[in-house]
């Protein structure tokens, strides 16, 4: 998942809306940051996916487990941790990791085409951008080196672009339509998004998840 404006809601909604039907629950996976605070939590106080990465080869893959925190019932967050820029040797296994997991994981990738984020996308089963009806962010779509198989297109009125306009710019559907919601940015701020989904932003969603 990655895109602009609305990327980390976006990945988080996804993810509470994922693990309503996933036995084991899902995961998030944090590569911006923005997850904690998207859905109300404290901030992590512990290492996270970057420092996975940046840990020697003896550090297996079954550490990510012991890094993960609780975000929601049935949900759990894969925090950013602390490198900025973690290195790349380690990202395959990263990639071959989530893939594993038996449960639903949604990465948000945030707006930054970086080595990790490209890897998890072209690894992942399914890959959204999320991204307004807006001329400068589809042409710095297009340009991205990540290519998503779909599109969630955050609706604003007054844009003068269509859907299907989104959709001939970037060659990849669109999964799902999420309408800009002052109730989806008051469950945010009041760190209520976890405990109960804007029905608006639910509803658009539901085609995506």
């Amino acid at each position: 998942m990655k895109g602009g404006s609305g990327t980390t809601v976006v990945s988080a909604a996804l993810g509470l809306l994922l693990s309503r039907d996933a036995a084991g629950g899902a995961l998030i996976v944090d590569l911006a940051g923005d997850v904690p605070a998207a859905l109300g939590m404290a901030e992590p106080p512990g290492a996270g996916v970057t420092d996975w990465l940046a840990a020697a080869d003896d550090v297996e893959v079954d550490a990510l487990a012991r890094l993960e925190v609780d975000a929601a019932p049935g949900v759990r967050v894969l925090p950013r941790g602390s490198v900025h820029e973690p290195p790349t040797a380690r990202v395959e296994a990263l990639a071959g990791a989530l893939q594993a997991d038996e449960r639903p994981v949604v990465a948000d990738c945030g707006v930054g085409p970086g080595f990790v984020a490209q890897a998890l996308a072209a690894a992942a089963t399914r890959s959204l951008l999320v991204v307004r009806p807006c001329y400068l962010a589809l042409r710095r779509a297009v340009a991205a080196p990540i290519r998503p198989s779909g599109v969630v297109l955050v609706e604003e009125r007054g844009r003068a672009l269509s859907r299907a306009d989104v959709e001939d710019v970037l060659g990849v559907p669109v999964r799902a339509v999420v309408e800009v919601d002052s109730t989806v940015a008051r469950a945010v701020d009041a760190g209520l998004l976890a405990g109960r989904l804007p029905a608006e932003l639910e509803r658009g969603l539901k085609n995506a998840a």
